[in-house]
């Protein structure tokens, strides 16, 4: 048996609980010890968040109330679709303010401006905002994104507009276990324990290597590995921020141009049924009010596919 220790660099390394996350698949994924952290495995997640989001925004118009959403990006296709569904049956959107949880920055910590065709709150603002007819949109103050002045006010203006916390956070699980920027092993994160760790807010951060290594893969960077085109700092939502929400709607469901590899299969396994720990920081959603939504091709089976 060929036996060896995971590189030092990776976040998470106990080989114990790695072996019992590769072994789960398809329907053994969606069994939790907490009730309130629903998991289903479905095929295509993206499908009910746009749903999701959709109605959320139309029951707002109907009651007349107040909607705080917190929104992944940049997810251009879905942002559309949802805008589109918006304009069609003419839901008005005066109650519904919008945030986008993180953005790029560059070294010293300049923030990428809107009109950076990569960036984050360029795609938020565009493809949502701006796909939204003008007679429905939201007042544009309602819609919310990192500038270089709101960095460590965000959480604040976060909490002041929903009122204590959003209604809903949409997110994705990345590569090193991430929600927005908020990544293991960062100096800007650095708790000294997990209780301090959840009461952090929005900041400037250095991305994981990892993380800059999933960003390379996106569209807005040529969907070509080119880990020097990404910037190398973000800014970012932070625990607290993900702990005040009342709802989280977590979606695992990135794979490759072939539909089957992914880099999200493993670590969404032990985002939501590995510990409950800073070294994953998407895993702290299991202690909460969670709905989890899994792509039938990230529940596929992790195996060793020999040349043949």
């Amino acid at each position: 048996m060929f036996k060896f220790n995971p590189a030092s660099w990776i976040p998470f390394t106990d080989q114990t609980v790695l072996e019992r996350c590769r072994n789960l698949s398809g329907e053994a994924l969606e069994q939790h010890w907490n009730p309130d952290f629903r998991i289903k495995v479905v095929a295509d997640p993206r499908a009910l968040f746009i749903g999701d989001c959709f109605t959320r925004i139309k029951i707002s118009d109907e009651r007349d109330e107040k909607l705080v959403m917190v929104f992944p990006n940049p997810w251009p296709i879905a942002y559309q679709a949802i805008a589109e569904l918006i304009s069609r049956f003419q839901v008005d959107c005066r109650n519904v303010h919008i945030f986008a949880m993180d953005e790029w920055a560059d070294e010293d910590g300049k923030v990428a401006p809107l009109d950076y065709p990569a960036g984050l709150g360029h795609s938020f603002v565009k493809y949502f905002y701006g796909s939204i007819d003008e007679k429905y949109r939201m007042p544009f103050e309602q819609v919310h994104y990192f500038t270089n002045e709101n960095v460590k006010s965000f959480s604040s203006i976060l909490d002041d507009v929903g009122e204590g916390g959003a209604d809903v956070i949409y997110s994705a699980c990345g590569w090193p276990g991430h929600i927005a920027f908020i990544d293991p092993d960062t100096q800007e994160f650095h708790a000294d324990s997990i209780e301090e760790f959840k009461q952090l807010g929005s900041r400037l951060v250095t991305q994981h290597p990892l993380t800059i290594a999933e960003n390379s893969l996106f569209p807005i960077f040529g969907s070509s590995g080119d880990v020097a085109n990404v910037p190398p700092r973000a800014v970012t939502i932070g625990p607290k921020d993900i702990q005040h929400a009342r709802l989280r709607f977590d979606m695992h469901c990135f794979t490759e141009i072939d539909g089957v590899s992914s880099w999200q299969r493993m670590i969404s396994r032990l985002a939501i049924h590995g510990p409950v720990t800073m070294q994953v920081p998407m895993s702290l959603n299991q202690e909460l009010r969670t709905d989890v939504y899994v792509s039938r091709a990230i529940a596929r089976p992790i195996e060793c596919e020999e040349e043949f």
